[in-house]
C-alpha cells in the first residue's frame, strides 16, 4: 500500500503551491486533499525548526519557548507523516534528531537537558524511536543507536524509578529533585512508561515487558488516576499519598492509556486475556466523549482549558497525542473504527479551516470548534500546528501499513543491554515470581544522586507550565 500512497503524495505535493488555498479545506475522502493539507502544516511546523540550520539550536530541538518533550513528540508526528503519506523531505532532519538527543549513553538522558528531564519528557523521545521501529522508518547506521535499542534503554532507565514506598507504586513526574513537580506522580509519566511497555512487548515479544505495562496500568486505577466509568486524571501529590487527585482530564492522557490498553489488546491471545483488555479498551474509548461535546459535534477540545481561553503552551498541543493514539488504536484494536474515525474525520475538516491565519495565510489557531482561525498565537503556535497536522494526517490510518513487530517484518534492533550505563541494577526480571528488589531502588537512587551532584553546586529550581 506504502507505493500506491506514495504516487499519489507526489502527484500531491507537486500541486500544494498552486492549492495552497483550497488545499486548507480538507476533503478526507480525498487522498490527494488529505496530503496537500499534510503537507504545509508540516512545512510550517519545519520553518519553526532551528536544530538543522547553521546558528541554530542543537539538532532536536526547536527554539525557546519551546521545551525539549515537544520537539521529541513532533519527530513522532513526522515519522508518521512520513509512513502515511511517502513524503521523505523531512528525514534527514528528524534522523539527525534522534540519534542527537539519545545522548552519549544512548538513553535520551543528554547533559543539555540534564536540569529539565522529566519522566515524561524522556518518554515522548522514547516512543518517537519506538515509532520509527515500528512503522519501518529507515534505519541508522550500524554504529549508531538504533530505534529499538533506545526505546528499550528509556525503559530500563525508567523501571528502576518506580516507588513502592510512596503511594504504593508509580513514578514521579521529575526525575531531578530539584524540579517543581518532583513530589507528584502523574498519569502522563506513568501512562507513557505503560504504553512503551505495551509497543515493546507487542513488536518483541517479550512477555516481561508486558507485565511490566500492567502493573503500571494496575497502579494507575489503584490510585484512582483511571476511574471505574475509565476516565482519566492527572495526578496527586506523594506527601498526600496520591489522594489529592488532579480531576483535570487532559485529552493526552486518555489517548496515551487508550492506545497502551489498545496494544495490549493486539498483543494478546484471544480468550480471556484478551478481553479483559477488549473492555478497558472499549470503556476508555467511549470516556473520550468528553474531548467531543462541546461548541461542535465530534470536534475534539481541550476539556480542561479550551473554554476559558487558558490552555498555556504546552497544553496546546496536548489534541495532538490524542489523535495519534486514537488512530493508533483503530490499528491495533479495529473494533474501535466505528466509533474513532468520525471523530477524527470530522476534527481534522475543522482544524484545517483554523489554518489560514496570519500573514502567510496558513497558520493555526487554537480553536477547532470555531469556523474560521481564532488568531490565537499569543502564546506561541507550534503545539496547535501540530495538533492540526496529527489530526488531518489520522485521517489515513485505515490506509497506512501496520505497524510492524521483529517478526513481521521489523528491522531495527534491540539491545536487552541498552540502558544499563550507571545502573547499580541488573535489568529487567519477571514480575509473577519476584516483587521490585532492593537493586531497582538502589538504581534509582544512584541516579538521583548522579543527577544532584551534577546540579548541587546550582540554588534553582525548574519551573513548568505543563499542568
Amino acid at each position: 500500500m506504502r507505493f500506491s500512497l506514495a504516487g499519489i503524495a507526489v502527484a500531491a505535493l507537486l500541486t500544494t503551491q498552486s492549492v495552497l488555498v483550497s488545499a486548507l479545506d480538507l476533503n478526507p475522502d480525498d487522498p490527494k486533499s488529505v496530503f496537500a493539507v499534510a503537507k504545509v502544516l508540516s512545512d510550517n511546523i519545519m520553518e519553526m525548526y532551528t536544530g538543522n540550520k547553521s546558528g541554530g539550536d542543537f539538532p532536536g530541538r526547536f527554539p525557546a519557548p519551546y521545551y525539549w518533550w515537544e520537539s521529541g513528540a513532533v519527530m513522532g508526528a513526522l515519522i508518521d507523516y512520513w509512513a502515511y503519506t511517502g513524503d521523505a523531505g523531512n528525514n534527514p532532519a528528524v534522523t539527525q534528531a534522534l540519534i542527537h538527543q539519545a545522548g552519549d549513553d544512548r538513553n535520551y538522558e543528554p547533559t543539555n537537558v540534564t536540569r529539565e528531564l522529566g519522566n515524561d519528557d524522556q518518554s515522548f523521545w522514547a516512543l518517537s524511536a519506538m515509532t520509527a521501529a515500528e512503522r519501518k522508518y529507515p534505519d541508522p547506521p550500524t554504529d549508531q543507536p538504533q530505534w529499538l535499542a533506545l526505546a528499550q534503554a528509556v525503559f530500563v532507565r525508567q523501571t528502576p524509578r518506580w516507588e513502592p514506598e510512596f503511594c504504593n507504586g508509580g513514578m514521579r513526574w521529575q526525575v531531578v529533585q530539584f524540579n517543581a513537580g518532583y513530589n507528584y506522580k502523574n498519569t502522563v509519566s506513568n501512562g507513557l512508561y505503560f504504553q512503551i511497555g505495551a509497543r515493546l512487548a507487542r513488536f518483541t515479544g517479550n512477555e516481561t515487558y508486558a507485565k511490566y505495562a500492567e502493573r503500571a496500568y494496575d497502579w494507575l486505577v489503584e490510585v484512582g488516576f483511571v476511574n471505574s466509568e475509565y476516565k482519566v486524571f492527572d495526578g496527586g501529590h506523594i506527601e498526600k499519598g496520591c489522594l489529592d487527585t488532579s480531576y483535570n482530564q487532559w485529552s493526552y492522557n486518555a489517548g496515551i492509556i487508550l492506545a497502551g490498553c489498545a496494544t495490549m489488546y493486539n498483543y494478546s491471545t484471544p480468550g480471556a486475556e484478551q478481553e479483559k483488555w477488549r473492555q478497558r479498551t472499549e470503556g476508555l474509548m467511549k470516556a473520550l466523549d468528553v474531548f467531543f461535546i462541546w461548541g461542535a459535534k465530534d470536534v475534539m477540545y481541550e476539556v480542561a482549558c479550551e473554554r476559558d481561553n487558558k490552555c498555556n503552551r504546552d497544553q496546546r498541543s496536548f489534541r495532538a497525542y490524542l489523535a495519534r493514539f486514537m488512530a493508533l488504536t483503530v490499528q491495533m484494536a479495529p473494533f474501535t473504527q466505528d466509533y474513532i474515525m468520525p471523530k477524527l474525520r470530522t476534527t481534522a475538516i475543522a482544524a484545517a479551516k483554523q489554518c489560514d491565519g496570519g500573514d502567510n495565510g496558513r497558520t493555526c489557531g487554537m480553536r477547532w470548534t470555531v469556523p474560521t482561525c481564532d488568531g490565537s498565537f499569543e502564546v506561541g503556535i507550534l503545539g496547535q500546528t501540530l495538533s492540526a497536522l496529527e489530526v488531518v494526517q489520522s485521517t489515513l490510518i485505515l490506509s497506512a501499513p501496520a505497524p510492524v513487530t521483529a517478526k513481521s517484518g521489523g528491522t531495527s534492533k534491540g539491545d536487552l543491554n541498552a540502558g544499563m550505563t550507571g545502573l547499580n541494577y541488573t535489568g529487567l526480571r519477571d514480575l509473577s515470581k519476584d516483587p521490585i528488589t532492593t537493586g531497582e531502588k538502589v538504581g534509582a537512587a544512584f541516579l538521583t544522586l548522579l543527577v544532584g551532584g551534577v546540579l548541587g553546586g546550582f540554588a534553582w529550581f525548574m519551573v513548568t507550565d505543563r499542568v
